[in-house]
């Protein structure tokens, strides 16, 4: 019997796959890829002579397509965009699985902020600045739960990571700007690590227009938080030569 594996594929530069991603990658025999948001140099590392294209199908036929491998004894890489676990719809796939008694493996993949925050060159948890990270996503086709709603999430502190939002730029940043100073850094990353990658920098106070002058509208990730900011001059204490921990003897 044949195993599926869901393995996150990285922001888009093939190169940010995992050595355990490509060497599974290279060996299954079907693979299903996520569309668009998957760059198609990675389909130059697999020999599987079945390819399947998932933003054509629905979750039966995604299912159907992994059965039948697996009954014919091949190996599936499920192959998505960023970290499978982040907004990756997997969790409709595996208890589909589950019910048909299909083995199934994990794959974590580099997710877009964590890429974005490379791109910035900034540390998403700077100390005395920020020591929390809040991933979330505006309300769209799939509803948000009670209490996750913009409102809620823009009172958070923190560095706010925001998905398949970047349409609601101007509703974002209204909402923000209830709890937050006008001046606070904000980062809009488009197809972080692709050739045709597009960072805009701003403000609370203007990043909506700068955003609708680029024309950026989906497959981008919204930072919001001052650890965003440039030449920030506070220092944790891991490295103080005063401090001393179980790492350092």
């Amino acid at each position: 019997m044949g195993k599926v594996y869901f393995i996150g594929a990285g922001p888009g530069d093939p190169e940010l796959l995992t050595v355990k991603g490509l060497k599974l990658l290279k060996k299954c025999g079907v693979v299903i890829y996520a569309g668009s948001l998957i760059n198609k140099e990675f389909l130059s590392f697999t020999t599987a002579k079945e390819l399947y294209d998932s933003s054509k199908l629905n979750l039966n036929q995604i299912i159907s397509i992994m059965e039948q491998a697996i009954n014919r004894g091949l190996d599936v890489a499920r192959l998505h965009s960023g970290d499978p676990s982040v907004y990756g719809a997997i969790a409709e796939q595996i208890n589909e699985l589950k019910k048909r008694s299909i083995e199934y493996e994990v794959i974590p993949g580099i997710s877009a902020a964590f890429a974005a925050a490379a791109s910035l060159g900034v540390e998403l948890t700077a100390p005395q600045i920020s020591q929390t990270i809040l991933i979330s996503r505006v309300e769209g086709r799939t509803p948000m739960p009670e209490g996750e709603d913009l409102s809620r999430i823009a009172k958070c502190p923190g560095t706010v990571c925001l998905y398949l939002s970047v349409n609601r730029i101007e509703e974002i940043s209204k909402a923000f700007l209830k709890h937050r100073k006008p001046d606070t850094a904000v980062a809009v990353c488009y197809k972080v690590s692709w050739d045709d990658e597009m960072v805009v920098k701003g403000t609370l106070a203007d990043i909506s227009k700068k955003v609708k002058q680029k024309g950026i509208n989906r497959q981008a990730v919204v930072i919001i938080g001052e650890a965003l900011k440039e030449n920030i001059q506070a220092y944790s204490k891991l490295y103080d030569e005063k401090f001393s921990h179980g790492f350092r003897d």
